[in-house]
């Protein structure tokens, strides 16, 4: 369950944003994508999530050996890759229940899937809130029932765009536990964060994008966290 980026070179009309982007995520693991505010950390996870725009110009995006480049967005959601898109994007006129219900699921067996009643157990917050219009929760419940969603497709990636933005710490405690829960589940993680703190407890390997669109680094969190200067220089730290 590979994800392979090569080469990849996207943007927008009025500019380009990756020039020539390569990495992996192997089976089961997790990698965080770090980088300054506009460097293409969100162009990248559309352009693997197959949202338009971005316009990919150049290079391939293969997960489990099949191109995705071409592919429209639900088959790549079926092909296994979900997001947790930057915003939550909850459907605001749905209850909590008929936002998870309305994801189309993949065929998996019965002991892997994950329903509702999985979901209300992994955050019981939204359990309480079931019958709650969206619109009406909080932040950090918009952010569980956003997560919610994207489990209810069975993924075997997740990928994940800024799911701390705008949390209260206690909550942002809270989704860093669920996460970390995944991880150790086997489920493939890509999250593309600011908060780097959270970002280098969660991954086991990082990506830093520097201003250029391409990868300027990639090593362990340990190793990221000791250089000084590479935090400076590339996240301004």
């Amino acid at each position: 369950m590979t994800l392979e980026v090569s080469g990849l070179h996207a943007g927008y009309a009025t500019a380009r944003v990756l020039n020539g982007v390569d990495f992996t995520v192997e089976s089961g693991q997790s990698v965080a994508l770090l980088g300054r505010n506009g460097m293409g950390k969100t162009t990248l996870v559309r352009a693997i999530c197959g949202l338009r725009p971005p316009a990919i110009t150049a290079g391939s995006i293969a997960y489990e050996g099949a191109e995705l480049t071409k592919r429209p967005s639900y088959q790549i959601s079926r092909a296994g890759i979900a997001i947790v898109p930057q915003g939550r994007r909850v459907f605001g006129s749905l209850t909590v229940t008929e936002n998870l219900t309305v994801v189309p699921r993949r065929r998996r067996a019965a002991g892997e899937a994950w329903t509702v009643e999985r979901v209300f157990e992994f955050f019981p917050r939204l359990a309480e809130r079931s019958k709650s219009m969206a619109r009406s929760l909080s932040g950090g419940e918009q952010q569980m029932l956003a997560i919610g969603r994207a489990l209810m497709s069975d993924p075997t990636l997740l990928i994940m765009d800024e799911p701390s933005e705008g949390l209260a710490p206690n909550v942002l405690d809270v989704i860093q536990d669920r996460l970390e829960g995944l991880r150790s589940s086997g489920l493939s993680i890509l999250i593309a964060e600011q908060n780097v703190d959270l970002a280098l407890e969660i991954a086991e390997r990082v990506i830093v994008i520097d201003d250029t669109g391409t990868v300027a680094w990639t090593g362990a969190p340990a190793e990221l966290r000791a250089d000084a200067g590479l935090l400076e220089r590339h996240l301004s730290i």
